[in-house]
């Protein structure tokens, strides 16, 4: 059993970024990791041409800007270093191969106890370690994309082919001249169907709900605008910046929402989509739009709620990650979270739960609400110890 005043749950930004705000008040910490490396969804499971699609100014972490040589939108590569050289500054060693499988509430000691799981190799077998943790404070830092999400989809088990989730999907390369269904229309399902598309695959995308389709550049002009000019003004601008250069996508079954993009995303974490190429290709007939729902599967044979059916070799499921905190929590995750591991507050007290538990990394902002989450968390905790 190990003591010290703050258990970090989780290596990714959110876990280093509070590590190193702790630090600048040298609160003891530990961060439990249950990989064998920092910021896993990055180095292991993101797909080969991904690159972060907002502004460097979006996507710092806390107490360590990106300097001006930096290009606007960085790649992924890049960040990767950026993440190398944060942690090695603030000497963050977070404890590796460590699965948190239960955080318990004592109201008597007004403490945590954490028990989490570590996987050790000796002699090419693996073996696994109890451990105990005792802390004052407990920080959800595993992130919206903890656990790979694949909806129940009838008849999903006769498939005949391959099905993948984005998580797993590296490259298109493989799948050149094969039938390939990719199923969500988020920027991860539009990047991997271009991506599908230019390596040779026959590729069909999914569009069940109505989407705002921007670019990269109108985003960040917006993120600008939006500090000095109302949101209905930034997002009436952008939509009509958006109209000009993709023009009217019904035609090609995409639907725009009624709302703005800054709106949706401020409100329902809907964020739009940046495109990288995708739009020409679906107007080109390279991709083709299938603007329904999958009402079964058959074999290798997806029947679509709009009376239409296909066969496919492939499917490629883009639709998003669930966050598991929930399940080692408990019953305490009621401090902080809903019922879908989401924070209950709303933004921007979102982050701060009842007798010592944060959450950081869950308010769908991104990096630039990673950063938030950190610095806000190390400070109310720092107030609360002096």
């Amino acid at each position: 059993m190990e003591e010290t005043t703050v258990i970090i749950v989780g290596g990714g930004p959110s876990g280093l970024a509070i590590s190193a705000c702790l630090k600048q008040h040298s609160i003891n910490h530990i961060i439990l990791e249950k990989e064998d490396c920092n910021v896993s969804l990055w180095r292991k499971n993101a797909y080969d041409r991904v690159n972060l699609h907002l502004a460097k100014e979006f996507c710092q972490l806390p107490l360590m800007p990106h300097p001006p040589s930096a290009p606007t939108f960085l790649s992924k590569s890049y960040f990767l270093d950026y993440i190398d050289e944060y942690v090695e500054c603030f000497e963050i060693s977070p404890r590796y191969c460590r699965t948190v499988e239960s955080a318990e509430y004592d109201e008597g000691e007004k403490m945590w106890r954490v028990q989490a799981k570590r996987r050790v190799n000796e002699n090419d077998v693996e073996e696994t370690v109890v451990e105990v943790y005792i802390a004052k404070y407990v920080v959800i830092a595993t992130g919206e994309n903890s656990e790979r999400y694949i909806p129940n989809v009838a008849g999903l088990d006769t498939f005949n082919g391959q099905i993948l989730h984005s998580k797993h999907f590296k490259s298109g390369s493989k799948f050149a001249s094969k039938e390939v269904l990719v199923v969500g229309c988020g920027n991860s399902g539009m990047e991997i169907a271009y991506d599908l598309q230019t390596s040779g695959a026959k590729t069909s995308i999914l569009i069940r709900n109505s989407v705002h389709v921007v670019t990269k550049e109108l985003i960040h002009y917006g993120m600008r605008m939006l500090k000095y000019l109302p949101l209905k003004v930034v997002d009436a601008g952008i939509t009509l910046l958006a109209d000009l250069k993709f023009g009217d996508l019904s035609e090609f079954g995409i639907r725009r929402p009624n709302k703005g993009p800054f709106y949706l995303k401020e409100a329902a974490g809907k964020a739009p989509i940046l495109d990288v190429g995708t739009i020409d290709k679906i107007k080109e007939g390279e991709i083709k739009v299938i603007p329904s729902h999958i009402m079964r599967i058959e074999n290798n044979k997806v029947i679509f709620g709009n009376n239409t059916e296909k066969e496919f070799d492939v499917i490629v499921f883009a639709t998003g990650y669930r966050s598991v905190a929930n399940k080692w929590l408990k019953g305490y995750y009621k401090y902080v979270l809903n019922e879908d591991g989401m924070p209950k507050n709303e933004f921007p007290k979102h982050w701060k739960g009842d007798n010592g538990l944060y959450c950081a990394g869950l308010a769908r902002r991104g990096l630039f609400g990673v950063k938030f989450d950190a610095e806000a968390i190390a400070h109310d905790i720092n107030r609360n110890l002096h």
